[in-house]
């Protein structure tokens, strides 16, 4: 049995006795008066079940926009019309007439205003809390279905600034590669086979829609040693970090975005030694980042690293929409800073 019909049933077994219970004539209460309303109301149900489901269909009729305006009102006004000569009649024949027993006066009642505005009443009174009903649950449906349509957007959007991101990321890695190709440098095989574990990294673990706060850790160390390997005295780079739980989950490569940026506009545009400090601390669910560069010159960032930027920007606005970000430019420092409460993540 679904549970759609049980609902159904729910409903109109409440108003039957709800409907009786209204009727009761307090000086004379007793369980076969009862019992005689409830028979009377079950006289009028399949009437009044007919009225509301054909209200149903004309309103489903008009909200799929199969119906005008007009054709609507035209429906709604005859199934009334209908409905209000039909129970009329019914209580004629069949309440007065065969339950009770007593004369009946079909014409008389059929012209009379008090009971056609009567039987109307009583018809629009249901009919309106079944459809006030419908009304309420289809406007839920419809707002669970454009949350649903407008997270598959969200989720189709941060799919493509991920799949923006790690060609963008494999991109930088290999012109280092080519940089040290060049120089014939002992140190390429050693890129190479770093470059391999942090594409291993990318092809699987990225793929999740979280993963340890160890993992990215790891990552950005590798990403480190291999830049390390590139600029050699050029560079001096710190990264201290203080997690309180290595399994807590983070979004995968939210912040190497950050130390690939830094390592661009520092070393990567410097005639001198460069200067890169990374902290990162984790505690209760709290998340601190921040990443500071030396820069040679202030430079207008470039296309590449404008879309850098603001892929990843984006990212943090799907997925922690309240985190806090900063970027303070100085004229011989870079700075970002970024706090993010994880329990905030949508992953």
């Amino acid at each position: 049995m679904s549970q759609r019909f049980l609902y159904h049933l729910a409903f109109w077994t409440l108003y039957v006795l709800y409907k009786s219970f209204l009727n009761i004539d307090s000086e004379h209460l007793n369980l076969g008066q009862f019992a005689l309303l409830i028979k009377i109301q079950l006289v009028f149900i399949p009437l009044k079940m007919l009225l509301v489901y054909s209200l149903f269909y004309v309103t489903n009729q008009y909200f799929r926009k199969h119906w005008s305006i007009s054709k609507t009102t035209f429906s709604v006004c005859l199934l009334f019309i209908t409905a209000v000569f039909g129970i009329i009649l019914l209580n004629q024949l069949v309440v007065i007439g065969w339950i009770l027993g007593e004369k009946i006066s079909i014409t008389e009642n059929i012209t009379s205003i008090q009971s056609i505005g009567y039987w109307f009443f009583i018809l629009a009174f249901v009919s309106g809390i079944a459809v006030s009903i419908k009304l309420v649950r289809y406007s839920i449906r419809q707002k669970l279905a454009e949350q649903e349509l407008l997270q598959k957007k969200l989720e189709l959007e941060l799919q493509f600034l991920k799949a923006q991101s790690n060609p963008h990321f494999l991109f930088n890695t290999l012109n280092n590669i080519y940089g040290l190709a060049r120089k014939n440098s002992d140190k390429t095989a050693d890129v190479v086979m770093k470059l391999s574990n942090l594409l291993r990294y990318m092809l699987y673990e990225t793929a999740q829609q979280s993963i340890e706060i160890e993992k990215e850790i790891q990552m950005i160390n590798d990403y480190i040693e291999l830049e390390k390997l590139r600029y050699s005295n050029k560079l001096k780079v710190t990264f201290d970090h203080s997690v309180d739980s290595s399994q807590k989950r983070i979004t995968p490569l939210l912040l190497l975005p950050f130390v690939e940026n830094a390592f661009k506009h520092g070393p990567g545009e410097s005639r001198f030694e460069s200067v890169i400090n990374i902290h990162l601390t984790l505690k209760e669910e709290q998340l601190f980042f921040e990443i500071k560069n030396s820069v040679e010159n202030q430079s207008e960032p470039d296309h590449q690293s404008k879309i850098g930027l603001n892929n990843i920007k984006r990212q943090l606005e799907l997925i922690y929409p309240n985190h806090q970000l900063s970027i303070d430019q100085q004229p011989d420092w870079f700075c970002v800073r970024l706090k993010i409460n994880l329990t905030d993540g949508k992953i």
